[in-house]
């Protein structure tokens, strides 16, 4: 399964060198203001499975995906997590020979300008200075956003951004959700007052953040986004570039993501395609 999976995503790419710029304007991002997405999260229930799957496939260990060069990897947790879910990715990473670098955001229920301003900038500085040449990062959910959002900001320092479930065109996600972003925003008004904009966490914010999600990816950086149709948390659609060299569906769920062996399979064979154009 993975050598067929390898040999399709060598032919995407081949693919995409001969077409040229053809597929610019499908990298166009525009991003939605917050909608609320007809989804139930209560699909989300079977992502333990994933974990138990992934255990038991051989590209957990290494097995059939292309080696690393020892370049950084910098992952972002998503909405309300930690760095500490992703620990078996973080492990994944540095046993396929990459240096994996884990966020220090801390908790992701901030700000996401503070969140890069003040925490994940200098992770990615000393990423930058550990390894000397350019970084890639992977973000899960939220953490995608952030992750592509970064890639806007520091086109010089990122050679590829993978994102996994991460709605990269807009918030459209469950209400559930929605109720629990609104208990987030209230709160960082209330902490943070004439700090930060008063559309802060929504779709409709202004800062820097919002804005470098609009930009388009430069052709010397990887896209990837990966996604599944059976998302019980946001809108799957929301989470593909629209570029068909870049998207990639999976089966599983949203949470289970970070666990997902065929994305596991996918990343590496993406920052495998990414380090060989530098």
């Amino acid at each position: 399964m993975l050598d067929r999976l390898g040999t399709k995503l060598r032919r995407k790419q081949k693919k995409k060198k001969a077409t040229g710029s053809s597929n610019k304007g499908a990298r166009k991002h525009t991003h939605s203001v917050d909608l609320h997405a007809d989804i139930s999260p209560w699909t989300e229930a079977v992502f333990a499975a994933e974990v138990l799957l992934l255990h038991a496939t051989p590209v957990y260990y290494g097995f059939g995906v292309p080696r690393g060069d020892d370049s950084a990897v910098v992952i972002i947790p998503g909405f309300l997590g930690t760095d500490l879910y992703l620990m078996e990715l973080h492990a994944w990473l540095g046993r396929i020979g990459y240096r994996a670098y884990f966020s220090g955001i801390g908790i992701n229920a901030e700000c996401p300008n503070l969140l890069v301003q003040r925490h994940l900038n200098a992770t990615i500085e000393r990423a930058l200075a550990e390894t000397g040449r350019r970084i890639h990062l992977i973000g899960h959910s939220l953490g995608g956003v952030i992750a592509r959002s970064v890639a806007g900001q520091r086109p010089r320092d990122v050679a590829s951004v993978i994102t996994l479930a991460a709605p990269i065109r807009g918030t459209a996600t469950s209400r559930p959700i929605l109720h629990a972003a609104d208990a987030i925003r209230l709160r960082i008004l209330k902490e943070h007052g004439q700090g930060v904009l008063p559309d802060c966490y929504t779709g409709r914010c202004t800062c820097s953040f919002v804005d470098s999600l609009k930009r388009d990816i430069p052709d010397s950086m990887f896209e990837t986004a990966i996604y599944t149709r059976d998302d019980g948390i946001v809108d799957w659609r929301y989470c593909r570039t629209m570029n068909s060299e870049s998207d990639f569906e999976v089966p599983g769920t949203h949470i289970g993501m970070a666990f997902n062996p065929s994305a596991y399979a996918i990343v590496a064979e993406r920052l495998a395609m990414a380090q060989s154009s530098e």
